[in-house]
Order: C-alpha cells, then sequence, then structure tokens
C-alpha cells in the first residue's frame, strides 16, 4: 500500500465517496481545511488525523441558496443560530440567506452590513447573501456587489412583507442592465398578478380550510406569465435569470427552448414540490401554504423528469419559517394563514426518498444539492464539490436508513413542517465544516466557526 506524499493533516476513508468520477471507495486528503487531493482509498497520509467512514456515503456539503433567515427585525421568526443548526443537522454546510423578511431587507449596502453584523459569531455553518431588487433601488445594486452580495433577488407579486415590495417591468428596465454590467444573476419569485387578481373574482365564498382553494388562488398562469416576461426582459438586456421555486411545469419548455437559444438561465425546484401532491393534503393542514403551490401529483412527476434530464438544476429548500401562531393551524384557514415551508433540515432526506424510489442514483442528488447551487452563488471552485483546492465541506450519511420526522427533534426555532411524522429514507451521520465535525451522533457538535462568505 503506498503511502502519498504529505498533503494535509486530515485523511477522511469511506468506501462510498461521491466524486465527479462517480461513487467509490476515496481517500480525501485535508490540509488546514481544504482539500488537498481525493486519492485511492489505499492511499495514506503519514502523521494525519484519520477519519474512518465506512461504508456510509460521502458527499459534499450540502449548498443551499434559498432559506430565509429573518435576522434582524424578525428573530423570533428564524435567527442565524438556529438556522444554521438545522442546516448542520441537515447535511447543509453552506446557506445563501434571501434578502427579505428580515428589518432591514437587504436592498442597500448598509442594510447587507447589518445583516452580516446580526450573524457573527452566531453561525455553524458557512453563509453567504443575496441582495434585493426592488422599485426604486437601482443605483443601490452596484454598491451591494461591491460589499459582497452574491446576486439579488426580486418579486413580480407582494412578498408579504411591505419592507420588500415587488417590481413591474419597469422596475426591471432600469435594474436589468446595472446587473448585466455586473455579470450578476436575477433571482426572480415568478408569479405575476394579473391571473392571481383574476382567480380571486372566482373564489368568493370558496372554503377558507381547502387547499384547493389556496391552489386555484396561484393559478399555473401567473407563473407562466412571470418566466415569459422575465425570459423577454433578460434576453433584451442580456442578464441572467435564476428562476426560484418552479411549481408550475407547464413553463419547462419556454425554459427549454431558452436554454437551447443559449440564453443564460437556471431553475430550482425545492423538495415539497417534489414530496407532496395538492389532492393529498387534508383540509386545514397549513403548514403545506407556500407560493407558489404544491400543485398535483401529476405535476410533481414532470418536475422529477426535468430534474433527471436537466431541465432543472438544482433543488433547494426556500425555508421560510414564521411563529406558530401565524401559520393558523386552530382556524386551518389557508388563506391568510404566512405561505412558507420549513424544511432546512429535511431536504436531503426528503428528496433522496423520492429519488431512490425513481433508482436515481446519490450522485445525482450531488449535483442537484451541492455543486449546481454553488455555482449559482458564484462559490464554484470552493464549495459543492470533493476536489482538490475545495473547502473539506462534508455530509456523511446512510441511503438505506430510514426515519420518521419528530418535529421535537428538530434544530429549526420553531417545530412546524409539513413533514411532520412523515417516514424518510437517508439518515445524516455526520456533517464536517472545512474538516470540523459540526454534527455528530444526533447533535450539533461545534461552537459557531461558520463564516461570512463574500462575493
Amino acid at each position: 500500500m503506498r503511502e502519498a506524499t504529505p498533503s494535509g493533516r486530515q485523511l477522511f476513508r469511506g468506501s462510498r465517496v461521491v466524486t465527479a468520477a462517480g461513487v467509490g471507495p476515496a481517500s480525501i486528503f485535508v490540509d488546514d481545511g481544504r482539500i488537498t487531493a481525493v486519492a485511492d482509498f489505499g492511499e495514506t497520509l503519514s502523521g494525519a488525523e484519520r477519519i474512518d467512514l465506512g461504508d456510509l456515503l460521502v458527499m459534499a456539503g450540502l449548498v443551499d441558496t434559498h432559506v430565509h433567515v429573518d435576522e434582524p427585525g424578525r428573530t423570533e421568526w428564524e435567527g442565524f443560530a438556529t438556522a444554521t443548526r438545522a442546516a448542520a443537522a441537515g447535511g447543509v454546510t453552506t446557506i445563501v440567506d434571501m434578502p427579505l423578511n428580515s428589518v432591514p431587507a437587504t436592498t442597500t449596502a448598509p442594510a447587507l452590513a447589518r445583516k452580516a453584523a446580526a450573524a457573527e459569531g452566531q453561525v455553524v455553518v458557512d453563509v453567504g447573501f443575496w441582495g434585493g431588487v426592488v422599485p426604486g433601488n437601482a443605483g443601490e445594486l452596484r454598491g451591494l456587489w461591491e460589499a459582497g452580495a452574491l446576486g439579488f433577488k426580486c418579486f413580480l407579486v407582494p412578498s408579504g412583507v411591505d419592507e420588500f415590495p415587488g417590481v413591474t417591468p419597469a422596475d426591471l428596465r432600469e435594474a436589468l442592465p446595472e446587473l448585466a454590467a455586473l455579470g450578476a444573476p436575477l433571482l426572480a419569485h415568478a408569479e405575476v398578478p394579473g391571473p392571481i387578481a383574476a382567480a380571486a373574482a372566482t373564489l368568493a365564498g370558496s372554503p377558507a380550510r381547502s387547499h384547493a382553494t389556496w391552489l386555484a388562488s396561484r393559478p399555473r398562469a401567473a407563473e407562466n406569465e412571470a418566466i415569459a416576461l422575465l425570459l423577454a426582459l433578460c434576453r433584451e438586456h442580456q442578464a441572467r435569470l435564476h428562476v426560484v421555486h418552479l411549481s408550475s411545469s407547464d413553463a419547462l419548455d419556454m425554459l427549454r427552448r431558452a436554454r437551447s437559444a443559449g440564453e443564460r438561465v437556471s431553475v430550482e425546484t425545492c423538495p415539497h414540490y417534489l414530496t407532496f401532491a395538492a389532492e393529498e393534503i387534508p383540509d386545514g393542514a397549513t403548514d403545506h401554504k407556500c407560493a407558489p403551490p404544491i400543485r398535483e401529483r401529476e405535476n410533481n412527476d414532470r418536475l422529477w423528469r426535468a430534474l433527471e434530464e436537466g431541465a432543472i438544476d438544482m433543488v433547494v429548500s426556500d425555508h421560510s419559517p414564521c411563529p406558530p401562531a401565524m401559520k393558523r393551524a386552530e382556524s386551518g384557514d389557508f388563506m391568510s394563514a404566512w405561505g412558507g415551508i420549513a424544511s432546512l433540515e429535511l431536504g436531503l432526506a426528503a428528496v433522496w426518498t423520492g429519488a431512490r424510489e425513481r433508482g436515481i442514483r446519490p450522485e445525482r442528488l450531488a449535483e442537484w444539492m451541492s455543486a449546481a447551487p454553488a455555482r449559482l452563488a458564484g462559490l464554484e471552485g470552493r464549495k459543492g464539490r470533493l476536489a482538490p483546492g475545495h473547502d473539506a465541506d462534508l455530509v456523511v450519511w446512510d441511503p438505506e436508513a430510514s426515519f420518521r420526522v419528530d418535529v421535537g427533534r428538530l434544530h429549526q426555532r420553531h417545530p412546524v413542517t409539513p413533514y411532520a411524522g412523515r417516514e424518510l429514507r437517508g439518515v445524516v451521520a455526520a456533517t464536517y465544516q472545512r474538516g470540523r465535525r459540526v454534527f455528530g451522533n444526533g447533535e450539533v457538535t461545534s461552537q459557531a466557526n461558520g463564516r461570512l462568505l463574500r462575493r
């Protein structure tokens, strides 16, 4: 057995390591938290700390680019301490925080500085930040970019909080030339108001406890028209578009055509759109409410097929928690409940449960949940892969083991999630951040040693 040239202080060894070459036995050499080599299983390193991972699956730590951490201002909804602990427990080693639900919203460089100051010293995993595009802040975008924002998020409908209003096409025509000049992606919540207003006019007297009423109030046309508008505007200004939380599979054909034409567009969906089906949601189950809504099983199957073929690039959580009272569990009123699903800790298991049923191999999850989100956020070469030069961020998990979701054991601030009581497959055994174990044996094991990431 040949000994490798000394290249680090840690040696991680496993029989099922996910790399660009596939899944197989490998040794991962780490020096000061960074991977220096991925070598044959038999290679060793004299003087290194050796961590044997057996036949558990070893994958690059997940990168979740759609997380709402509501600190400062609404820390009682979710804060950096609780969100990053939940991330570590779910095998997520990097999150990127959305610019809304905190106060102030991250729409100026000073607001980004306040957000970063609130996170400092609290984060268990690494954290980056998106900036926001809102009416009238086109002049702020360059300053946000230079302050380290990884890109920019907008809504085309009301966001749910007053600090982050939706934009019009005219607002985007002001912002997009600046984003194109910066090379910054526009992340868009793709719904437009027209079809939503038209649907509302037909729903008077519909039962508010029925998810079918909520579903009818946010028709696929709202997404489809928004995506068509966004593609046209980004084509006009040669800007980069990322469609967040795709729910309507009807929009896939136009997205395929845009890609075929060479347009710079990427797409994400979320675990809940792949897991739940509208026709199976009980009356009053407001923990399932999100926007866009969970749609029918046939729609979910089409999203899975699009993932497999590459028409959808990635799966991220859209972790959007709130205090339990805002979910209106007592009344079960979908129309007044907060729209957001908390699932940061459960994404890997939720997606793997569905993927395994479809015969999808775990290396596809590594692309969808680690490598592709890292590229979106401009973190490729540093995050999302087990390769030399990358941070030694690892999730070690058992794809054969299953568990029933016990909300009392979740690390998010509030124990509200539609996954409660659900049987999921794929148990995280350990999470490593730059070679340091931050989660293991069911517990977060590290102090707040995560870093704040700048572009």
